[in-house]
């Protein structure tokens, strides 16, 4: 797959991604902007968190996803008693009298991992090496994981009992925080309509592997102007208290800001967000686009926010 000119792979991804949604659309009801994010974050090479309750289809997007981009998906469902591992592989000693390696579920293209926060850290910690080094270690010796990869963790907001959350430094590991909120009443009609009959929408593969690498490479080679560019970094510097370009406001509703893989993924995000709306260099509202998923998870309300009711979503807005 090779294209004369970025111009014209640009609107091969394009072209692609309205390909993909409708694909897609045959089998999920409604979450666009779910959909949207999770897509941008295949091409920009990000791993996404989506938060939802039970029931919101988080699974079956992942399978109906993996399926369209013909990538290999392997679900992992986190539990309590759950190991290091159990995720990565383990050595065990095969018949010849020596140390083997046995691949675990995380070499895969696709990883789902389901309810990420009932696991101890010790366990998320397996998982997150995977995602910031693209390989994991086991006895000593590093194994590269197969590209591309990537992680989608879906976490549950209600149970805080006998979940262990994620912490800071580990939510950093994601390049968005979607939230899932539930369908709308036509839309829950239709999900109803047809999950309780006996019709089975058959979905076409769209891309394959190393059509999503020449991607996420070609969302790399978009060029940035340097105000879209500023304006982006800026967007960051403004979370971060008592520093140059926060206002009284930020310092009274936040304690911490994001820190610099926010700027990064912003960046990255207004790139991949302009080319799959037929742009060849984003702009400032495709940086505004990408913020609200990029920021939400990076930043900390202080008590203020929290006793004024105010949502990390309400202070990103404050920001623009």
């Amino acid at each position: 797959m090779q294209h004369s000119s970025d111009v014209e792979a640009a609107n091969a991804l394009k072209q692609a991604y309205q390909q993909i949604r409708a694909e897609i659309g045959k089998v999920i009801v409604g979450q666009d902007e779910v959909i949207k994010f999770v897509l941008i974050s295949i091409f920009s090479n990000g791993h996404c968190l989506l938060v939802g309750v039970p029931g919101l289809a988080k699974t079956l997007l992942v399978q109906t996803v993996s399926q369209v981009l013909d990538l290999d998906f392997k679900r992992i469902q986190f539990t309590p008693d759950l190991m290091p591992s159990d995720i990565i592989g383990s050595e065990i000693l095969g018949e010849d009298r020596n140390f083997k390696f046995i691949h675990g579920p995380v070499f895969s293209n696709i990883i789902l991992a389901d309810e990420i926060n009932r696991t101890p850290p010790k366990t998320q910690a397996a998982l997150l090496e995977a995602m910031q080094e693209k390989a994991v270690t086991a006895a000593g010796v590093t194994h590269k994981l197969a590209q591309p990869f990537f992680v989608l963790a879906t976490q549950n907001p209600i149970e805080q009992e006998g979940t262990y959350p994620l912490p800071e430094a580990q939510l950093d590991r994601f390049m968005f925080n979607v939230a899932l909120s539930y369908p709308s009443f036509k839309e829950e009609l239709l999900v109803v309509k047809n999950t309780t009959s006996t019709t089975k929408a058959e979905v076409n593969k769209i891309l394959n592997a190393q059509q999503i690498i020449y991607f996420q490479q070609l969302v790399r080679n978009i060029p940035v102007t340097d105000n879209v560019m500023e304006y982006a970094v800026k967007l960051v510097s403004k979370t971060r208290p008592n520093s140059e370009f926060a206002t009284p406001q930020i310092n009274r509703l936040l304690s911490w800001g994001a820190g610099p893989r926010a700027s990064q993924f912003l960046v990255l995000g207004a790139k991949c967000h302009a080319v799959l709306n037929g742009k060849y260099s984003p702009d400032i509202e495709d940086v505004q686009a990408v913020a609200k998923p990029i920021l939400s998870h990076r930043i900390v309300r202080s008590y203020h926010a929290e006793a004024e009711g105010l949502s990390a979503a309400d202070i990103i807005e404050q920001l623009f």
